[in-house]
């Protein structure tokens, strides 16, 4: 069950209309197709990992622990590809020793790493975990596309999960994971082979992307629910994976549900990939949106192909965020 969020975000906000001339794009053209007014950038002298700890650190401190038994870590950009960054974030917050390792699904990592997590305490294996996702898509994202450079920010965001009961609030109550590797072309980074050409920039095939996103998202939660004994109409909030306005807009409507019942929190971060969810957790808390209590889903969809949800009623429990 979850039991603590912590979230971070980079201190450098970059608006709209401070986003090169050669993009060649206007603040109205960004937030009519995106609904993104701005988004957080790393700067030079700050990593992924640092982002995670930081995240992670505050997660520990929302759970009110000091320890957990097990790390996982989702990342779309980690710093080098060996070794995995799991194990260094659970040493820089003082987790030294447990069992630590990364996983890669894009945008529905956060979801991933989650059930992983959740599979290892529901198997006994360990009693607690830190769930860590972060990502520092400004250095991956060609600054000269338009259609994914006004996309992306940087940011990361952790929960505690620890062992519980099923009628506990915070019990992931069931699981939806998926993929389609007929389609790992649409969404991707050149691999070291390729990049001796030049081309090393994350690259997205946006309309395919946008059709697959939503089918499958909606499908996917549906199938959540209808595990969990719910239904769209018996659901208080759905927390999508924050891609854009318009694939948000579209899910509430291929799910039936009214604007207010479905979290769009990313008009001041933008799209940060695997953290998104936690981000838009802390951020509908803030908002008041999310209340103990809620019947809650979440879903994602990302590279891979690949897609995720769970659902939990969500319990009481105070955010922690801060920049770095």
């Amino acid at each position: 069950m979850i039991s603590g969020l912590g979230t971070c975000l980079p201190k450098t906000e970059i608006g709209n209309s401070s986003l090169p001339d050669d993009l060649q794009t206007s603040d109205e053209w960004i937030r009519t197709r995106t609904g993104i007014e701005s988004r957080r950038r790393v700067t030079p002298d700050i990593s992924v990992i640092d982002l995670a700890c930081e995240a992670a650190g505050n997660a520990l401190r929302s759970a009110g622990t000091d320890s957990v038994d097990s790390l996982v870590f989702a990342t779309t950009t980690p710093e080098r590809p060996c070794p995995a960054a799991a194990p260094e974030i659970a040493h820089r917050v003082g987790q030294g020793g447990i069992p630590a390792f990364d996983v890669s699904a894009v945008c529905s990592g956060f979801l991933y790493a989650l059930a992983s997590a959740g599979a290892l305490i529901t198997a006994g294996i360990v009693n607690s975990a830190l769930v860590v996702a972060a990502e520092t898509y400004s250095r991956i994202v060609d600054p000269t596309d338009r259609s994914t450079a006004v996309l992306f920010g940087d940011g990361a965001g952790a929960v505690v999960l620890r062992a519980g009961s099923s009628d506990e609030p915070g019990a992931l109550l069931a699981y939806d994971l998926g993929s389609d590797g007929a389609g790992a072309e649409l969404i991707r980074v050149p691999g070291i082979r390729e990049q001796p050409t030049g081309d090393r920039w994350f690259a997205m095939a946006g309309r395919t992307v946008y059709l697959q996103a939503i089918e499958q998202m909606a499908n996917s939660t549906r199938r959540v629910l209808k595990d969990c004994g719910w239904s769209p109409r018996t659901l208080d909030l759905l927390v999508p994976h924050q891609a854009n306005a318009r694939i948000v807009e579209a899910l509430a409507r291929r799910l039936e549900l009214p604007p207010e019942q479905v979290v769009c929190g990313l008009s001041r971060i933008g799209n940060t990939a695997a953290a998104s969810i936690p981000l838009a957790l802390a951020g509908a808390l803030s908002r008041n949106e999310l209340r103990p209590g809620a019947r809650t889903a979440l879903t994602a969809f990302g590279g891979g192909l690949s897609w995720a949800s769970t659902a939990l009623v969500w319990p009481q429990l105070t955010a922690i965020t801060s920049e770095v």
